[in-house]
Order: structure tokens, then sequence, then C-alpha cells
């Protein structure tokens, strides 16, 4: 694990970079913490371990700090397509398309960090895979994971008070077809007592890329 500084938008943006165990990276990964005013950090439980999935998965990730959280410079913005927290993204990503040329880059993301990473991936056409856990549904009136243009894994507790997959297919009810849609039975927003399965999820979805399937495995 290595302290980086970004060079964002609004100053500089405080980050973690680490690599995969033997060898070198077969795609790079930023992950995006949940909501700045609500306690998110990069240090985020569901972060950490989506962003240890996808090394595991053979990849290096990038979490960092949005703007006016923790050591990295700037104010919150909040906007949507785009907004500031999603040029931040975009900062990172580039950050990591330096650091590993010729790498896949992906996304992932927490809650308001699921819905900045998919709405930086619809203006960033170097996104080539979405890792998407609990995007909030029901709080914005925009939900970029509806639209996705890429293969994109979108994962909600059934007990998420801020939507679940049954409020994200009433308002879409036509999903698309880039879109895989994962429900964990009694987690709520946060995953509570599921965290492992979040990340199996991601790490399926990661290997499933990679390895060029398209189906789902048996339950």
């Amino acid at each position: 694990m290595t302290e980086v500084v970004v060079a964002g938008p609004e100053g500089p943006l405080q980050a973690l970079h680490e690599l995969p165990v033997g060898g070198r990276p077969r795609f790079a990964a930023v992950a995006c913490h949940p909501h700045p005013l609500y306690g998110g950090t990069l240090h985020n439980t569901l972060v950490f371990r989506a962003a240890r999935a996808l090394r595991t998965a053979g990849g290096a990730t990038l979490r960092f700090n949005f703007r006016g959280v923790e050591g990295s410079a700037g104010r919150h913005d909040g906007r949507a397509g785009p907004g500031g927290e999603e040029d931040d993204a975009a900062a990172c990503l580039e950050w990591l398309a330096r650091a590993h040329p010729g790498a896949p880059l992906w996304g992932a993301g927490f809650s308001f960090g699921a819905r900045t990473i998919a709405g930086l991936a619809a203006r960033e056409p170097r996104l080539a895979r979405l890792f998407l856990i609990a995007p909030p549904v029901t709080l914005y009136p925009d939900d970029a994971a509806e639209g996705a243009r890429v293969p994109t894994l979108a994962v909600w507790g059934s007990e998420d008070t801020f939507g679940n997959l049954t409020s994200f297919e009433r308002r879409f009810p036509e999903l698309a077809p880039t879109l895989t849609a994962r429900e964990i039975r009694g987690a709520d927003h946060f995953f509570r007592g599921h965290t492992p399965e979040v990340e199996a999820a991601v790490l399926d979805f990661a290997l499933r890329g990679l390895e060029g399937r398209t189906t789902e495995p048996a339950p």
C-alpha cells in the first residue's frame, strides 16, 4: 500500500494505491467512497472490501478521498451530471492510466460513490467495467446505472431503505443488457453482517470479466 497525492481539480486528493499480489496488474480500478457529509472516507469497510476483491482478481486499485474529506483539498459539491466529485474521480482515473499504461480501467463505488462513478462512466469511454454497491436509487432523480453502456454489477440489500432491486426495477422495468443486478437477502444499506457476500460478488464479477464469461454461475 502506497499513499499518493492526486492532482485534483480543486487541489490535492489523498489516495491509497495498492497492487495485486504476484505480478503485473491485469486492470486498474478506482474506488469511490460514500457520501462525504455523512462520514464517507476511503477507509469505508465496503470500499475496502471491494478494492480487496479487485486486487484478489489481479487488479491495481486506487481508493481516494473526495474533495474536502480528511487530507483532500476543496469543499463538497454533490451535483450530478457532472458534479465536482465526478471530476475528482476523473482525476484519479487519469492518475491510474498514467501509473498503469495499457491496463483496462475499471470503476467501483459504494452508495454516493456508486452514483458518482456511474455518472463518470456515462461520459468517460475508458471505463470498461463497473461495480456499483448500493446505488441509492430513491435519493436522486437520476440513475446512471439504468443506462449502463459497459458490463456493470449492481448489488443491493433487500432491506436497503435508500432503494433496493425491487425499487430499481419499478423505476426502470427494462434493464440494460449490460447490467447484472444482485440482491442480498436481509441486508440493509450498509450490508451489516453481509459484507463478505458483497466482496464475493465483486470478485466473481471481476473474474468473469477477465475470463470472458458472460453468463451467471449456477446457483
